[in-house]
């Protein structure tokens, strides 16, 4: 099982995984209370079952608030577990607390978590994901690193050209986030279409904070 957010880490983890062997079946998402977009992301659940339909692996979601995100993501995972899946892929690089969290979620279903991309260069990481021939659009922005323009364009080397200093190429402090619709191991691309451009503050809890979507949906 691949954690999957339908963003280039993610991709490129589950993407090192198959080249060692191991057999992925399924990709497990979590859901906005909606229950129709990921959490991070703003993709649309349409584009994510694509994007399984496209890697030939069947889709698992969560759809949860923050306050009940790790209880229902056990709950999947013991599920999972249950249906004899043994390992669970996660993109992260080099943030211990979500290490830290992978493994003991992992831990309390009898299954073990497996980071292929840790404690590697970021920058090599990007360049390994654009020469493979991985395709993605930049979906969201953290507009304490970038502003608008930054959003709703493609993740390429001309991107990563254009960040300013200080902001981390593979946006692994969350300045920025993907969604990735061709590579090497898609059958087909998947086609997107935007929504429009949204802007969200978050709550005074979590610093309201301006965040920039790119919204896509299945084309």
């Amino acid at each position: 099982m691949a954690s999957w957010s339908g963003g280039k880490d993610s991709c490129l983890a589950l993407w090192r995984a198959q080249s060692m062997g191991i057999n992925i079946t399924h990709l497990l998402t979590a859901l906005d209370e909606s229950g129709l977009k990921t959490r991070s992301h703003g993709v649309s659940k349409a584009l994510i079952l694509n994007q399984g339909q496209a890697l030939g692996m069947s889709n698992e979601f969560i759809s949860a608030s923050w306050q009940d995100y790790e209880q229902d993501f056990i709950g999947k995972l013991k599920q999972l577990h249950a249906e004899g899946i043994t390992q669970a892929i996660f993109g992260d690089i080099d943030l211990i607390p979500h290490r830290e969290w992978e493994e003991k979620v992992c831990a309390s279903a009898n299954i073990a978590a497996l980071l292929p991309l840790w404690n590697e260069n970021r920058l090599s990481l990007v360049n390994e994901f654009l020469d493979a021939g991985f395709k993605a659009r930049v979906t969201c922005v953290d507009g304490r690193y970038l502003d608008e323009s930054f959003v709703g364009v493609e993740f390429d080397a001309q991107f990563i050209s254009s960040l300013p200093e200080g902001v981390d190429a593979c946006g692994e402090n969350g300045e920025f986030h993907t969604f990735v619709y061709d590579g090497p191991n898609f059958s087909q691309t998947v086609r997107w279409k935007s929504l429009g451009k949204q802007k969200y503050v978050s709550p005074p809890e979590y610093g309201q904070i301006s965040y920039y979507f790119d919204l896509l949906d299945a084309a």
